[in-house]
Order: C-alpha cells, then structure tokens, then sequence
C-alpha cells in the first residue's frame, strides 16, 4: 500500500491491474522509502494540534480566535476529502486512462502533439481538480502513455509537476492556498478569482510550457505508432464517474461553495461504487494525513500571529503595490515556499500581505514558486514517489537545478500583470 493524493493510503486493487497505471506499477510493487515523507504528515499534524491547543488553554490564542479559525477551514477541508474521494474514484474506474488514451489516438503518432496535449490537460486537471490530482493521478497514467508508446517518460513526468504547481493558479478549488485567499478576499467566487489572477496564471503557464519544451525539445521529436489503449473492466461505471467529473467541474466554479458539488458528486460516486464495485470503498479514500496536518498548521499558525510574528513578517514583505513591491512579496513567498513549505509560507504570510493585489503576488510566489525543493509543495513529494512506484528515479539534484531557473523566472514574469491591475 501507498500514500493516496493526500496521505491517506491507497487501497490495494484486487485482481490484475490493466490499466496504464497498472502497467506501469507492475513489477514495483513493494516498500517506497519516498512514501515516508508523505505519511509522515499525521504526526507533524497532531503535534501542531497539540501545540494550538495549549495555545488555547494557556490563553495565547483566544478561544474565539480559534472558533473564527474553524468556521474558516471546515469548508475548506470538506471540499478537500470529498474531491479528493471524487478524483480517486474516478481514477479507479479508468477515466483518466480513458481520457489519456484518447490523447494518444488524437496526436496521430506525432511526439509533440501527444505532449501538448497532455500539458492542455494537466493544467484542467489542475485547475478544476486541484495540484495533487494531477501530481498523485495523473503523473503515473501519462509515464505509462508514454512508455506503452515507445516514448521517454521524462518530458511528461515534469510537464505534469511543474504544472501542477504553477497551473494552481487559475482559480480557488485549485490550491488550497486559494481557498484560503479567496475566503481573506471576502469569499471571492471563481470570476472575481479569475479576473484578479487569470493573466498571471496564464503567463506561468505558457512560461513553464516554453521551459518544458526547451529543456526536453530532443525527446519531443518524431512519430510513434499509437498503442493499443488499455482494457476498461467495467464500462458502466466508466461512463457514469465521468459523466459525475464532467458535471462537476463547472459546478465549482458558478458562484456557489465548492464543497457542495464535491460532497453531491462523492455522494453519488459512492453509491455507484457500492453497486458496481463495492471493494474499491475504504476509509483509506479520506485523506485523514492532510486533514489533521492542515488542522493543526491553522491552530499553530494562529497562535504564532498571536504571538506577533505578523509584525516581524510585515517588515519583510514591504507595503507597496508597484513591480518592486509585489516582487518583493512574491519573492518572500517563493523562498518561505522553499525552505519550509507553500502552505505554512502562505498562512504565515497571509496577514502580512494586506491588500487584494499583495496577496495575489503572495499566491504567485507560493503556488508557482515551489519548484525549487522537494518538499516545496505536498505535490512535488506526491509525483516523486508516483514516479519512484512505476520505475522512473528522477533524481533531486537535476530538478533542484532545472527549479533554480524555472521558479524565480515564472514568479517574476507572472507578477507584471498585477502592477498593471
């Protein structure tokens, strides 16, 4: 067993495995020691919840500044399980094979296309279904695309991390960090998202797309004969989990909670899954490592404010809205992301960020900035040990390097829109 898209453990299929993910597990199977990091976030979790707690007790953080800090993240956290409950059920009935395999017949055998295709839907995947969908999902389906297609896997192993980080910022269910802003932002719905951060989520991702393709343009070249796609066990649930994921991705960006259309479509993929594939239901489908860790980085964050470290943070970021001081912020947000993690840096940033404008360039620097380190962002861990299960060892110092260029640069060019805002 593994960790799921959010810690929780992936539960064990049974019978053989024909889908593209299958094939590419196959042989692999066994102890991940990359897989430590990521279930290591319940315990870190539950120290911070212990930690916020004694915040409580001993009076640093009052107790109506804690109820505020739960009203704010249970909607949160909601949409987080039931998304999460959503992506890996319908992973589970093979609509990301199917989708994948269609890409493939589509390119008709050219390199490229098949490539830019599955960046296209890397960044919906994304967008709509959130950063560690694609790292934890996606990742292992298109490395097998392209290994039952003769191709190298590497170019679109890194299209879908680097993606999955800086195509997070096209609107509020793609981040958590996002959901958090949007709420700061006076529960800012998808448009008003969109229209504050479109064109810079648009710029880090046509700049990370022209990275991609400099940096792996040799491995693009040339045709290959499409593969034979692989078998779908059960069709009927197939075409119901997709028609569920194709309902709600629009749902979640109308105007109303996201939580509702991703509790509505959980609940009905569940009843689905008990009538047609009871086994794949396990309480292992709740990512439980996120939830506690997520819990208890809101209690402790809230004490350490509590404490003042907002005015200490205040003084690094600056105050003003011009280029220098959104980079100024961004930047901060990239390094905090880096060295500790995106989602500590953006709440301990958050109050420091003050304006709406500062706090998009806050977003920019932590949601395309985590490029750099492995840790960086929970996604980059969740594709390492993807890519480590199905055989492909990418190692860190090569995507350190390649990050020390691609980060401060997409940060940097992503930002100039806001000073035009």
């Amino acid at each position: 067993m593994g960790c799921s898209a959010s810690g929780a453990v992936r539960p064990a299929r049974s019978g053989p495995d024909r889908s593209y993910a299958g094939r590419a597990r196959a042989g692999r199977e066994g102890g991940d020691p990359a897989q430590f990091h990521v279930c290591s976030l319940s315990p870190i979790g539950a120290v911070l919840l212990l930690l916020g707690g004694a915040a409580v007790v001993f009076g640093v953080l009052p107790v109506d500044a804690a109820l505020e800090i739960g009203d704010r993240v249970w909607p949160i956290l909601l949409f987080v399980v039931a998304v999460t409950i959503v992506a890996e059920l319908a992973a589970r009935a093979g609509v990301f094979d199917a989708a994948a395999a269609r890409l493939a017949r589509l390119s008709r055998g050219r390199v490229i296309v098949l490539w830019l295709m599955v960046v296209a839907f890397a960044a919906v995947v994304t967008a709509f279904l959130s950063l560690d969908t694609t790292a934890v999902l996606l990742t292992p389906v298109v490395v097998a695309v392209a290994r039952a297609n003769g191709l190298s896997p590497m170019p679109f192993a890194f299209a879908t991390v680097w993606l999955a980080n800086t195509a997070s910022l096209f609107l509020p269910v793609s981040n958590l960090t996002n959901l958090l802003a949007a709420h700061r932002l006076g529960d800012l719905d998808a448009l008003g998202f969109l229209g504050l951060l479109g064109p810079s989520a648009i710029i880090a991702t046509v700049v990370t797309v022209i990275l991609l393709w400099l940096t792996n343009r040799r491995g693009l070249r040339g045709r290959f004969t499409p593969a034979r796609p692989p078998r779908v066990s059960d069709p009927v649930l197939l075409r119901i989990s997709a028609v569920v994921l194709v309902v709600m991705m629009p749902l979640l960006v109308i105007g109303i909670a996201p939580w509702m259309p991703a509790l509505g479509a959980a609940v009905v993929l569940t009843i689905v899954f008990a009538w047609r594939s009871p086994t794949a239901l396990r309480w292992a489908l709740v990512p439980w490592q996120l939830v506690v860790f997520a819990s208890g980085l809101f209690l402790a964050v809230g004490a350490a404010e509590a404490l003042g470290s907002g005015a200490l943070l205040a003084a690094a970021t600056g105050s003003g809205e011009d280029f220098v001081s959104l980079w100024q912020v961004a930047g901060v947000g990239m390094l905090g992301a880096n060295v500790v993690n995106n989602l500590p840096a953006y709440l301990a940033l958050e109050s420091a960020a003050g304006s709406p404008v500062r706090l998009a360039a806050l977003l920019i620097g932590v949601n395309a900035g985590p490029l750099i380190t492995p840790w960086a962002s929970l996604a980059t861990l969740l594709w390492h040990e993807r890519l480590h299960a199905v055989g492909v060892d990418v190692p860190w110092k090569r995507y350190i390097l390649l990050g020390l260029v691609v980060a401060p640069l997409t940060v940097a060019l992503a930002v100039l829109p806001l000073a035009l805002h």
